[in-house]
């Protein structure tokens, strides 16, 4: 039994490059969401805001975990591995912690 159980959330606001279109944004943006998943697939990660914005983005990651350490540190690890895109410019990242106590 799990005594205490931890989400993390990781909100990354994005700047796309070259992109002219609405289209051109999905086609950035889908295998970005999928090499996330690919390399944790027990996150959730999804576009989730700016959708009408063909040059900005928004992606919302999020984790459960038994420790708040391992959240942290995976969110951490998705944060790089979209700052290291070179198509993608990352203009904020936000995280947010919750226990089974909030």
């Amino acid at each position: 039994m799990i005594d205490q159980v931890y989400v993390g959330a990781l909100t990354l606001d994005l700047l796309l490059g070259d992109v002219r279109s609405l289209k051109q944004k999905r086609s950035v943006l889908r295998p970005v969401i999928a090499e996330v998943h690919k390399r944790f697939p027990a996150v959730a990660v999804a576009e989730t805001g700016d959708h009408d914005l063909h040059r900005r983005a928004e992606i919302g990651v999020a984790v459960v975990s038994g420790t708040a350490a391992n959240c942290t540190e995976v969110l951490d690890q998705c944060e790089r591995l979209v700052a290291g895109r070179p198509e993608i410019e990352l203009l904020s990242a936000r995280q947010r912690l919750f226990s089974g106590e909030d």
